[in-house]
């Protein structure tokens, strides 16, 4: 006869935030391997980053600013002129505005958003290079904006979200370095192959982000229902408040309660989306045309292809210098210093046209092209906390505008001067203003 099996010892209570980590642990061991499959390996934040850096690096490096260097072949071509590059950047300017404001009606989950960009920027990359029609063009265009601004809200929420769970804010920065790794890529590209034409430029970009594509594609797996449920039932817990709401169809801006209290800083809300919207005009100029405008300057050089890459290369820069300052610092303040390098960087263009004056404009230029993001949306939050996501919204709008206006502003200037010179002083100058009203804005409640 079997001996009885002893007594079991009472159970211990284990608190919800033990159970939280244990299910991301098993969750984690279950999830499948791959060489950016977030929840796996030693270190999932930097294969979270790393994978929405690539993302960002397709849908804005290439599916958005590849146009910029290939712009000079395109009218080298003969299939297009100055007045019609023109049209076609603010084609895809107003895609992204249009992207950027329908967010908050999606209701899709962030990690099928994804794949669905990167799928839709491949197609669309691969369709400017089978065809010379400009009508087409300026609805690929179009499209190919609505879905980088989809993809970028969306990848962003994911990236953010998923680092959040892991206690790894610091490699939020690495994120945002896609864009310039983007257009470092794309800038060496044409240098070096740019003989070969704007079409088997396009369809190389294609290929390239079809490959890439693939590389990250598994980490955006939906997000398991065990840990889904884990992690919410951890309210009390600082992940499970980050990620309580991630069972449900997630966007950008789900829709918050509405504040019963009238805002304190609505003066302050008011400025902000008014002048976020200046940088957009401010730098789109230099940003659509630097390769067009260095060309003429510096007939027969081999530098002006470079110029893109080294804007690239400081945006990289400046995505990770600026997430390492301190969060105390005025984000006003930090804007305007901001618009004032950027305004410097603008006009070095055009007072010292040459190969150390494009280089140096292209660095500043570059170097606070993401941070001003980044402090627009801190001080959104510093004005409407938890309730910051319809400014953030007004903001990103606002920018949109200045975009669309900028090239539209400066291909006719240019063909009627013969010059970018004068849209460019004019670029330059609202960068300046906005320095000031931003000034105005910070020192008036003091």
């Amino acid at each position: 006869m079997a001996a009885p099996a002893p007594h079991a010892a009472p159970a211990t209570p284990v608190p919800a935030s033990r159970r939280i980590r244990l299910s991301q642990s098993r969750m984690n061991n279950l999830a499948p391997t791959g060489s950016f499959a977030a929840p796996a390996g030693p270190h999932p934040a930097r294969q979270a980053a790393l994978a929405c850096m690539i993302v960002l690096a397709v849908v804005l490096g290439v599916g958005r600013f590849a146009f910029t260097p290939l712009l000079p072949l395109m009218l080298h071509g003969g299939g297009l002129d100055i007045r019609h590059g023109g049209w076609l950047a603010s084609c895809n300017y107003a895609g992204y505005f249009a992207g950027a404001v329908s967010c908050a009606a999606l209701r899709v989950e962030a990690a099928r958003m994804v794949r669905v960009g990167l799928v839709l920027t491949v197609l669309l990359t691969l369709a400017m290079g089978l065809t010379s029609h400009f009508w087409i063009w300026a609805s690929v265009r179009f499209v190919a904006g609505v879905v980088s601004a989809w993809t970028f809200v969306f990848a962003s929420q994911w990236g953010l979200r998923r680092l959040a769970e892991l206690g790894s804010h610091e490699w939020g920065g690495v994120i945002y370095t896609g864009p310039g790794v983007g257009i470092v890529a794309t800038g060496l590209f044409v240098s070096v192959a740019g003989r070969l034409g704007a079409a088997a430029g396009w369809l190389g970009f294609a290929l390239a982000s079809a490959v890439l594509s693939a590389l990250v594609w598994r980490a955006f797996a939906a997000a398991p229902a065990g840990l889904s449920a884990a992690v919410s039932a951890g309210g009390d817990n600082a992940t499970g408040r980050a990620t309580g709401s991630s069972t449900q169809p997630t966007s950008i801006a789900a829709p918050a309660k509405a504040s019963h209290e009238s805002s304190p800083h609505r003066a302050d809300a008011f400025w902000l989306v008014v002048l976020y919207g200046v940088p957009g005009f401010g730098y789109i100029i230099t940003a659509t045309f630097l390769p067009v405008i260095a060309r003429h300057a510096l007939p027969g050089s081999a530098w002006p292809d470079l110029f893109w890459p080294m804007f690239g290369l400081a945006l990289i820069a400046g995505a990770l210098g600026a997430a390492r300052l301190p969060h105390h610092w005025d984000n006003r303040t930090l804007l305007a210093a901001c618009y004032v390098l950027q305004a410097a960087g603008v006009a070095l263009g055009i007072v010292w046209p040459t190969t150390g004056g494009f280089a140096l404009g292209s660095m500043l230029i570059g170097l606070p092209f993401t941070a001003i993001t980044l402090f627009a949306m801190r001080e959104a939050r510093r004005l409407r906390g938890d309730h910051a996501a319809g400014l953030m919204g007004y903001a990103t709008a606002a920018y949109g505008v200045g975009q669309i206006v900028g090239p539209l502003v400066a291909a006719p200037i240019a063909v009627h001067t013969g010059s970018f010179s004068p849209a460019l002083w004019l670029a330059a100058g609202a960068l300046l203003l906005g320095a000031l009203g931003l000034t105005w804005v910070a020192h008036r409640q003091r």
